[in-house]
């Protein structure tokens, strides 16, 4: 069973620290696949990383859902 982090990263909620730049979200169109990709973005730079990798770098950093200065609170 998912946790509600795992639920809320797959439906488009994009985690972050505003303060520090730091935002992972799954892009609009990976939502649905069977091994999709996520974003990690730091200091403007963007990396393409796996579900599991965003997953550990939400618990690492201690990221929360935020607002995105370019999509908002969703990538959707």
């Amino acid at each position: 069973m998912p946790t509600m982090t795992e639920a809320a990263l797959k439906s488009g909620t994009i985690y972050g620290d505003g303060i520090n730049k730091e935002y992972v979200y799954m892009p609009a169109s990976e939502i649905g696949m069977l091994n999709p990709l996520c974003i990690f973005e730091r200091f403007g730079e963007r990396f393409d990383v796996s579900f599991a990798e965003a997953m550990n770098i939400v618990h690492r950093l201690s990221l929360k859902p935020v607002s995105h200065p370019k999509f908002g609170k969703s990538s959707c």
